[in-house]
């Protein structure tokens, strides 16, 4: 008797029980892929230094108004839950949503303002440098 086609059968069984979900498929979507901030300015060349990567999760509780502050460093983030109303000294606003993405203006005064309901929960990655601050807070005079 051949032994072949009851090994191979065999060794089939064992190769499917062993592999993942064959009919998963890997989805990828760009957020954002861009040169400029959300106010369509130009991003800066990343400074010289050891690079120091910060990434944090902020949590705006409702009707909370952030204080002007500036980043003197490259940042992005996604807005997770809840919305945010971004504004700079210029003026220039923008209202994200949740899943929306950010790319922060650099060294230019701004706030965030949670004017909803529900907090507002956003993941922000800074290209910083190590001993260096990721956020200047305005202070008053």
């Amino acid at each position: 008797m051949n032994k072949s086609p009851l090994l191979f059968f065999l060794l089939c069984i064992l190769f499917t029980a062993c592999t993942t979900n064959s009919n998963a498929k890997i989805e990828v979507t760009a957020l954002t892929k861009t040169t400029k901030s959300w106010n369509d300015t130009p991003l800066p060349t990343y400074p010289d230094g050891t690079p120091e990567v910060t990434i944090l999760k902020i949590v705006i509780p409702p009707k909370t108004k952030l204080n002007w502050h500036k980043h003197p460093v490259i940042n992005a983030g996604v807005l997770l839950k809840g919305a945010l109303t971004v504004i700079s000294k210029a003026n220039d606003t923008l209202h994200l949503k949740a899943g929306e993405p950010i790319v922060e203006i650099v060294n230019a005064w701004h706030y965030g303002e949670n004017k909803g309901t529900e907090p507002a929960e956003i993941i922000v990655f800074y290209a910083g440098v190590e001993k260096k601050p990721i956020t200047i807070l305005e202070t008053t005079h």
